[in-house]
C-alpha cells in the first residue's frame, strides 16, 4: 500500500471548527480538534507544513429546501480561501445537515455524561468526524 495523504474534514461554524481526518492510507476516520474559527486558517497552513494533506471535505450548509443557512456565505468564503491556499488539493463540499444531531445522538447512544454531551466543542469534533465518515463510505 502506498502513502495517499490525509482527507481533512472540517465541519466550518462561526465560532469554532470541528477538525477530523483520515490516517495517511485514507482507511480511517480520527477526530482531530476543535479550533476557534479565528484561528482555522493558521491551524490549517501550519500542519500543512507537518502532514501530507490530499483533500479537503468541507462540511456545506443548506437548509431542507436547499437554500442558504446563516452560515452558507461564510463557508463559501472559506471554500475559496481553500481553493487560494491548497490549489493542488480538491475540496469535496458535503452536505452536512445532519452532523450535529448524529452526533448528539451518537453521544448519548455512547452513554457518554450529560456535561459531557453538551461540550460544544466535542460535538464539533465528532459532527467532522461523521461527515469524514460518510465521505469515504460514499466515495469509489
Amino acid at each position: 500500500m502506498s502513502i495517499k495523504g490525509r482527507i481533512v474534514a472540517i465541519d466550518y461554524g462561526s465560532k469554532r471548527t470541528g477538525i477530523a481526518w483520515t490516517d495517511p492510507l485514507q482507511l480511517i476516520a480520527t477526530p482531530v480538534d476543535c479550533i476557534d474559527t479565528p484561528k482555522l486558517k493558521n491551524w490549517l497552513l501550519e500542519k500543512a507544513k507537518k502532514e501530507l494533506f490530499h483533500s479537503f471535505v468541507l462540511g456545506y450548509p443548506t437548509n431542507w429546501n436547499q437554500t442558504d443557512t446563516h452560515i452558507t456565505e461564510e463557508v463559501r468564503l472559506f471554500h475559496q480561501w481553500l481553493m487560494e491556499q491548497f490549489p493542488n488539493l480538491i475540496i469535496h463540499l458535503w452536505d452536512e445537515r445532519f452532523s450535529s444531531k448524529i452526533a448528539q445522538k451518537a453521544l448519548i447512544e455512547g452513554n457518554c455524561p450529560k456535561k459531557k454531551r453538551s461540550d460544544k466543542r466535542l460535538i464539533n469534533t465528532i459532527a467532522a468526524t461523521i461527515l469524514l465518515q460518510e465521505f469515504m463510505n460514499h466515495k469509489p
